[in-house]
């Protein structure tokens, strides 16, 4: 489908601000024109007169925004199911960090990795989310750590979003790791490679947004601030990975800089909650790593809810600590795992995700929004985080095309 046309006999879980539970108008009617949403609502109040187009029934499916994953890894090379292997036998992920594995395991195949190799290693990653409704992927780099290949991998992403009908928001995130050559070597790793890394990149007009992994593992609140900096002088929106293992004070930075989002945080506080309340910093929720690495710290859910903290999930898709590639089983997880509902969960892959990356014409079933569109054979939106490995996708719309 392309052009001009209506959608009717649709059950809409439209997302927007509602008394009604995801916002359901029960018998609706969606107008699209030149990939966007023009008309949305009950279909007894839609004007032929101002729609004159034509009119394609739905059969009374259920029609949602398009599915948005706001925090992946999907570029890298090789993988690590001997790390997989490691933890089953005991090892815990900062374990198998410290050993030489995790996030520096995977530098070596993707600094050897060409373009197109990266590109034709994240194609199938890729479409297993557009084939579960995704409309809109966020891809990171962060496993090159060295300027050429953080520069491949943003390629690389960018490349995909031409490639299939999705769009894909790239993220920066060098400050992920120190490489083996800079070893004990943090601040000039961070200065002399992540930050002319980052410059080079925004250059090349590669760079959506700006990340950092702060951990005990990873890098201090201060190392972190030095990026965020940079990005601030480049006028590019911060987010965070923090609070996934321990806690170190990420959040709080994060929120002091108006961070997009801040993302894992199983270790994060009230005080925290607060502070992220205050700056509109989204909460990301990543249950794919938490289920993985066994984590037994859940985030602070309650607070989050308290504080009117908007909650966010993805897959974290990753070759280590989150080898996930389903957002309907990211929504299940979020349910079973942490007792998000199912409909924080499906605000949290559409209206809240589209927050986390700044997108303002996402993740509503809306006037003005862009078309992107997942149409469903379930009969509630409940179903859609219920079932556990069962895609009910009957159809996808991105930008108005089927």
């Amino acid at each position: 489908m392309t052009g001009n046309y209506v959608l009717t006999d649709a059950r809409l879980a439209t997302m927007a601000s509602s008394d009604t539970p995801y916002g359901l108008i029960e018998d609706g009617a969606v107008a699209v024109s030149d990939g966007r949403i023009v008309w949305a609502g009950p279909r007894e109040k839609l004007s032929a007169d101002n729609f004159p187009w034509e009119q394609r029934s739905l059969g009374g499916r259920l029609v949602t925004p398009g599915l948005i994953d706001c925090h992946t890894h999907i570029v890298f090379g090789g993988n690590r199911a001997m790390e997989f292997e490691m933890r089953l036998n005991g090892a815990s992920y900062e374990e198998v960090a410290r050993a030489g594995g995790g996030i520096v395991s995977t530098v070596s195949a993707t600094r050897t990795a060409s373009l197109e190799d990266l590109v034709q290693g994240a194609l199938p990653r890729l479409e297993a989310l557009i084939a579960e409704g995704a409309a809109v992927v966020e891809v990171k780099s962060g496993y090159g750590l060295d300027l050429d290949t953080e520069l491949n991998m943003l390629r690389a992403a960018r490349r995909l979003g031409n490639l299939r009908p999705v769009t894909v928001k790239t993220t920066f995130l060098g400050a992920h790791a120190t490489p083996g050559e800079y070893k004990g070597r943090d601040d000039d790793y961070i200065d002399q490679v992540c930050i002319p890394a980052l410059r080079a990149a925004h250059a090349e007009g590669l760079v959506d947004a700006v990340d950092g992994f702060c951990e005990n593992i990873a890098f201090s609140p201060a190392q972190i601030e030095r990026v965020f900096k940079a990005a601030q002088e480049l006028g590019l929106p911060v987010k965070l990975h923090a609070e996934q293992l321990s806690h170190q004070g990420g959040t709080a930075l994060a929120a002091d800089y108006g961070a997009l989002s801040v993302d894992h945080v199983e270790y994060a506080t009230e005080d925290d909650a607060k502070a992220m309340a205050a700056s509109g910093s989204v909460a990301v929720i990543l249950p794919g790593a938490f289920y993985t690495i066994r984590e037994t710290q859940a985030p602070p859910i309650d607070h989050f809810r308290e504080h009117g903290v908007p909650m966010a999930l993805a897959t974290d898709c990753n070759p280590g600590s989150s080898p996930l590639t389903s957002l309907l089983l990211t929504m299940n997880m979020g349910c079973t795992l942490f007792r998000m509902t199912p409909e924080e969960a499906l605000a949290g892959v559409t209206r809240n995700a589209a927050r986390a990356l700044g997108l303002a014409d996402r993740g509503q079933i809306a006037a003005g929004m862009r078309a992107d569109l997942a149409v469903w054979d379930v009969e509630t939106p409940a179903e859609l985080a219920y079932r556990i490995g069962f895609n009910p996708l009957y159809t996808r719309i991105h930008e108005g095309t089927q």
